[in-house]
């Protein structure tokens, strides 16, 4: 009898403000809350908040994918144009793979809410066995990003050989090709 680990999933938190303890953190614990509710299989879910800047960031997604061995990490927030906004400078450093497509589905479905989302510069790409996915810091603009990606997720882990996670279809019906 084989016994499946759960899914470890990280969700970075990337604030100047929320590092400092200035600002409460909305962006990760709306992540994580939506996940919790999305995921139907076993996964274990870790949060952590690092100071915005590019090297800063790098080392946490690389601390997270190599030493945590998460499967994927959703980093939220500094995705922004202004200056201290790097988290995607920081996972291009990191990565191996760029998925293009998931940065423009996003975008898209947030353009839909808010004429301001072509400023987001939302990503992903793949380190190892990790699939890495930057999402704005707003908690609406998390959900709306994650509702318009997040069937594709699923089946990118099982490609890169992450951990393998299921969905509850009635809310986000994961696509996997059929055998």
């Amino acid at each position: 009898m084989s016994t499946t680990l759960p899914a470890r999933i990280a969700i970075l938190t990337v604030s100047d403000r929320a590092s400092k303890g200035e600002y409460e953190d909305r962006g990760g614990p709306a992540a994580e809350d939506w996940l919790r509710r999305v995921i139907t299989s076993p996964v274990e879910i870790l949060r952590r908040i690092t100071p915005d800047g590019r090297a800063e960031v790098a080392a946490e997604l690389c601390d997270l994918a190599d030493t945590w061995h998460a499967d994927l990490i959703l980093a939220t927030g500094g995705t922004g144009p202004s200056p201290r906004d790097q988290t995607p400078e920081a996972m291009a450093d990191v990565i191996k793979m760029d998925l293009p497509g998931f940065g423009e589905a996003m975008r898209v479905a947030n353009g839909r809410v808010v004429a301001t989302a072509i400023l987001s510069r939302q990503s992903a790409g793949v380190r190892g066995k990790t699939l890495i996915i930057t999402l704005p810091g707003s908690p609406n603009a998390i959900a709306t990003s994650l509702e318009a990606i997040f069937a594709a997720v699923p089946y990118c882990l099982d490609l890169i050989g992450a951990g393998r996670i299921e969905t509850d279809p009635a809310i986000i019906k994961a696509h996997r090709p059929k055998a």
